[in-house]
């Protein structure tokens, strides 16, 4: 990292956190609440954590998984938040940058796109440190795993279980379901992703951990 490539990302997170473009020229509806871009980025980080967008309660605090699928993220990881919110280790750039909104059912839109169009391929070249992608859901697998040239399943659950299809990749990615509580029917059916997938996940960590 030089310091001329740190000012390159200080830059354009700037114009990221600037950014207005779902109130002055959506791609659909608005933004049901003014925009509140959340990100967590540096050019030293060596993992990624890439999740779908900010909950209300992350809207909230600017705190990237500060929440209850935070928590569970965490425990998948073994790690404290001290080294999750260490951004000369980890960077958190979600596909949405701001709070979607609700659907009818009370849950969580999908990520707006007018992020990934404008913002995610500019970030992700400042970003080529990074040796180790946590893609969280379907949204961030399909960009992640698509712009390394990478085959994906059909589904998050397919994907999930090819995760040992991308070990060998640089970055490598290591693809997750969403860590909410309402995925947990779907790990008590999959008890390999906790005795294979987790065990894995950990040892990388612990890698770049040093």
């Amino acid at each position: 990292m030089t310091p001329k490539d740190a000012g390159a990302l200080d830059e354009l997170v700037e114009k990221i956190r600037r950014c207005r473009v779902c109130v002055t020229s959506p791609q659909g509806l608005p933004l049901p609440q003014p925009p509140n871009p959340v990100l967590r980025v540096s050019t030293g980080a060596t993992l990624l954590i890439a999740g779908q967008a900010p909950g209300v309660r992350v809207n909230r605090s600017s705190m990237p998984f500060d929440d209850r699928s935070g928590d569970r993220l965490r425990g998948w990881m073994g790690v404290d938040r001290a080294f999750f919110y260490d951004q000369s280790h980890v960077s958190i750039a979600a596909m949405g940058f701001c709070f979607p909104g609700h659907d009818s059912g009370g849950g969580d839109l999908p990520p707006r796109r007018e992020c990934r169009l404008i913002w995610h391929d500019a970030l992700f070249r400042q970003l080529s440190g990074i040796e180790t992608i946590l893609a969280i859901g379907r949204h961030a697998q399909n960009y992640h795993l698509h712009r390394l040239a990478l085959p994906s399943g059909s589904s998050v659950g397919e994907t999930v279980a090819r995760w040992r299809d991308y070990a060998s990749a640089r970055p490598r990615v290591i693809p997750l379901p969403h860590p909410s509580w309402r995925n947990t029917g779907w790990l008590r059916r999959h008890p390999w992703f906790e005795a294979e997938l987790l065990p894995d996940l950990r040892n990388e960590i612990a890698r770049l951990m040093g």
